[in-house]
């Protein structure tokens, strides 16, 4: 076992001087230290990114980080360093210049960072990092995954790349992996099946937060007749709220209604300093609206679900959803960006007949790529002869749709991350690699390769040890996938199988709305709709009642019970909720366990539900238990308008044993 405090205070002082490592997040590093691959599933706002902060730091090596966002992996990377902590960045808000020379500086040891941080794109298909990667494949010791729930097809958060990171795993470690830690706020059964076999994690190192009800947000479910009555009803909302950092999910990113029309009004019509954020703008662009809104410059964010996954803002008070989100996970993890300080808040979800017609059609359906898209993605992409190619990656919609059904059926195989041709290539000092560079006039990779007998997979690992053992020089090698098409055109059996794995998606995702509606139309309030999401999302069945939360950070199951928990804590009493009490014959769980200054244990016992039959039977046969085992160490109160008296008489007492 590790001290985890004591390392906390070495390694983040300044931040051990104001707060303390919670239990589950020691009990996440010591299960990442000493059992290896594990899978946390955590709730918005409860920490994550210190599991993996000394997690990585006390295994004394280089800890690799895979999130999905430019503006979430430089918000991680700039706490590392303000606490002295070298990392190195690879994203596309650095030029691929200054990665390229990044990378080689790692690779050559002349720059030794802690933590790397690196898209699931940049592993798939960065040949060169993944080369460098290779140099000091020992000294890794952590792969973080963030946001894991990416990996599984079944989501519509899926991105085909981070189905990749095993592979890539696999490419630089061999089967002898480092330790995974994996991370998400949300994993639905199937998405959590996917995860723990593509990372191979054994199910006792899947620890789950013991309390995902987020009850300091209010859930406020409108459905409205028509377009125009959810749009007043918005406008009312956002003034209302308008000082409140109101967050509104929109999804559609142009036309009528969308988030560019949303903000444009908002500052025109209604003077309501606002912004749009969505995944077509630059990753510049989007940090500077992130950084806007953090200073309290911007009002309200208009914003398509591009607006998520860890991007911490503490003080939102107000996420509305102007369209129906498609899932449970979806909703939970979006009104989950509200109140990540603790305080409370409130998520509205408006929506109509409407908007769940719209979802199904332009958001489930078209988000599969049809027949005539695959069709006219294979001509455009691919030669019609079997064989090697190089294929571009970026920046095209239809690969992103098309590429990973056409590896799944076996259609193309990827043979290496490289590039199209040698021509970026100067200076070179390597015999074998010179006469590789003058065998073509084109200079074309795979013409190259066939044309001196050297293996295309080699003669990509070839250049980059050269360019990382300065036996050559590039300015710019442009990235590229280099793919073997097994047979020429998609057949009828292809397209069928194809067709198959499509349709099974999509009927899962219609599922998964179909699911949230039933929720939202069979529960009548926040704390049931909160209760009920969160039974769906695995919460222990015991924890689905405590809804309050205490000064001490406890989840509490009322709210007499939150007023002693607070009592107790101002009194600087020593105690803990619910802690199991095992005796012989049995076990239960007192309400407190309270240790008085003279280190009495006492047991108290708070009854609010006296009078129901159930209720009363369960507490005789605790009360005998006490009288039993534990005679003169029970102390009672009882539900009623006078329980603050009731509880500072009991504190007095106790202070005195």
């Amino acid at each position: 076992m590790y001290n985890i405090s004591e390392q906390f205070e070495y390694y983040f002082p300044s931040w051990a001087a104001a707060m303390t490592v919670r239990p589950f997040q020691e009990k996440a590093i010591q299960n990442v230290l000493m059992h290896g691959n594990t899978l946390c599933i955590m709730p918005t706002g409860s920490g994550k990114s210190l599991i993996y902060y000394l997690s990585g730091l006390i295994s004394g090596g280089i800890t690799i980080v895979i999130s999905p966002l430019v503006a979430l992996i430089d918000e991680q990377e700039q706490k590392l360093r303000d606490q002295g902590i070298e990392t190195l960045v690879l994203h596309s808000g650095l030029t691929a210049e200054k990665q390229f020379l990044l990378l080689k500086q790692f690779a050559q040891k002349k720059i030794n960072p802690k933590f790397i941080f690196a898209s699931p794109e940049k592993l798939a298909t960065d040949g060169f990092f993944e080369y460098c990667i290779k140099c000091r494949k020992d000294e890794i010791k952590i792969i973080t995954i963030d946001e894991v729930h990416c990996v599984s097809q079944w989501g519509m958060q899926f991105r085909p790349f981070y189905a990749e990171i095993p592979a890539f795993i696999s490419s630089v470690f061999g089967d002898l992996w480092p330790k995974i830690l994996a991370l998400t706020a949300t994993l639905n059964p199937r998405e959590l099946a996917d995860v723990v076999a593509a990372f191979q994690i054994k199910t006792e190192n899947i620890l789950k937060y013991p309390q995902f009800i987020r009850s300091e947000i209010s859930l406020k479910v409108v459905k409205c007749v028509n377009e125009d009555e959810k749009e007043e009803k918005l406008w009312s909302l956002l003034e209302i709220h308008k000082h409140e950092k109101p967050l509104v999910y929109v999804y559609r990113v142009k036309g009528g209604r969308s988030v560019e029309d949303f903000s444009y009004r908002a500052n025109q019509d209604h003077q309501i300093k606002s912004a749009f954020f969505h995944g077509e703008m630059s990753a510049k662009e989007r940090q500077e609206i992130i950084a806007k809104f953090k200073r309290n410059e911007i009002d309200v964010i208009f914003a398509t679900n591009a607006f998520g996954m860890g991007i911490d803002i503490s003080d939102i008070r107000t996420v509305i959803h102007y369209w129906i989100p498609e899932s449970v996970e979806q909703y939970y993890q979006e009104v989950g960006r509200a109140a990540r300080d603790g305080i409370a808040s409130n998520a509205y979800l408006l929506y109509s007949e409407k908007n769940i017609a719209v979802r199904r059609k332009n958001f489930i359906d078209k988000s599969f790529p049809d027949k005539e898209t695959f069709a006219k993605f294979y001509a455009r992409t691919f030669k019609s002869q079997p064989g090697l190619q190089t294929l571009p990656y970026f920046d095209d919609e239809d690969t992103a749709k098309c590429l990973h059904y056409l590896i799944a059926i076996g259609l193309i195989k990827i043979v290496a991350k490289g590039f199209g041709d040698l021509r970026g290539l100067s200076n070179i000092k390597d015999a074998e690699l010179y006469r590789v560079y003058n065998a073509t006039r084109t200079k074309n990779l795979i013409s190259s390769s066939k044309k001196t007998g050297m293996p295309t997979d080699k003669l990509v690992d070839h250049v980059y040890d050269a360019l990382v053992h300065d036996r050559a020089q590039t300015k710019k090698l442009d990235k590229r996938l280099v793919i073997e098409l097994t047979k020429a055109g998609i057949c009828d059996e292809d397209w069928i199988q194809i067709e198959s794995q499509i349709s099974e998606k999509r009927q899962y995702r219609h599922d998964l709305l179909d699911y949230f509606l039933y929720v939202l139309s069979n529960t009548t309030n926040s704390i049931e709709l909160h209760q009920e999401i969160c039974r769906y999302l695995g919460s222990d069945k015991d924890n689905l009642n405590k809804i309050y939360s205490t000064l001490k950070g406890d989840m509490v199951r009322s709210k007499s019970e939150v007023i002693i928990a607070n009592m107790l804590y101002h009194s600087g009493l020593e105690y803990v909720y619910e802690k199991e009490l095992v005796f012989e014959g049995g076990q239960m769980r007192p309400d407190f366990t309270v240790t008085t200054p003279k280190g009495r244990i006492i047991y108290w016992e708070h009854l609010g539900l006296l009078g129901t039959e159930n209720y009363d039977e369960t507490w005789l046969i605790k009360k005998r238990a006490y009288d039993s085992h534990y005679p003169g160490q029970l102390e009672v109160t009882y539900e009623g308008a006078t329980i603050s008296t009731s509880a500072a008489q009991k504190i007095d007492a106790l202070l005195q044993m």
